[in-house]
């Protein structure tokens, strides 16, 4: 699939010093040797960071980000601060309209990073303990985020949300993480050229793309009503 953007310029990590507080970065789960965020970036822990930075997002610079109509279609106004055109109604919404650059130097920011496709599979499928009260069994793998099934998460199919679902309010999943599956797709660390893997589906497609088989190769540039992330930290000695 093609993705109408142009080469971004890559903020250099080297514009990052102290980390920037953050209300998603002191809530994190530990998996295998790393930790990761129990929930995706928020628009308020976003807009911390940017306003921190007096950073203008390629999404504000180009007008707005982008929806899937008759092919990729440019929303004037669309931003991580208005995700379709007004303010969020709840700061804990997803940080969209973001992309891979702007969500690798946030997590930078925070002294994190963005995980790994490894990372995040192990997070996602596999149960390490965090998620055990729930009923997850420790060392199982599971073909969803969710478990055994779908159930629970924020997709096309049958749920409460019909967009993007905020923090925490849809069921938790393995390791006690939430959104893993649906809600939004989550930019991680891979590079292939100008493209960057996403992973976990949205709240826009079926449960398929909960699978990890069914990760999605985009345009690292890109920025888009369905994309947000979050953030791994390696484990302190």
């Amino acid at each position: 699939m093609a993705f109408p953007a142009s080469p971004a310029t890559y903020l250099t990590l080297a514009l990052v010093t102290l980390p920037i507080a953050s209300a998603a970065s002191g809530d994190r789960v530990e998996i295998d040797g790393f930790a990761i965020e129990r929930t995706e970036v928020s628009v308020s822990d976003f807009a911390a960071f940017a306003d921190g930075r007096k950073l203008k997002t390629a999404a504000e610079k180009a007008g707005g980000g982008h929806e899937w109509g008759s092919g990729w279609e440019r929303r004037h106004g669309w931003t991580f601060r208005t995700p379709f055109g007004k303010p969020s109604a709840d700061a804990a919404e997803p940080a969209v309209h973001v992309s891979w650059q702007e969500a690798r130097d946030y997590c930078a920011s925070v002294g994190g990073r963005l995980p790994s496709r490894s990372e995040w599979e192990r997070a996602a499928y596999r149960e390490y303990g965090s998620g055990k009260k729930a009923g997850f069994a420790i060392g199982r793998v599971y073909p969803y985020p969710t478990g055994e099934t779908p159930d629970g998460a924020n997709t096309i199919a049958g749920d409460p949300w019909p967009r993007h679902a905020p923090a925490s309010v849809t069921r938790a999943g393995i390791n006690g993480l939430y959104d893993m599956g649906g809600n939004v797709w989550e930019w991680i660390a891979e590079r292939d050229g100008e493209d960057a893997l996403t992973a976990g589906g949205s709240w826009w497609y079926g449960p398929d793309k909960m699978r990890k088989e069914a990760m999605q190769w985009k345009r690292a540039d890109f920025y888009v009503a369905y994309i947000g992330f979050r953030c791994a930290y390696e484990l302190k000695s």
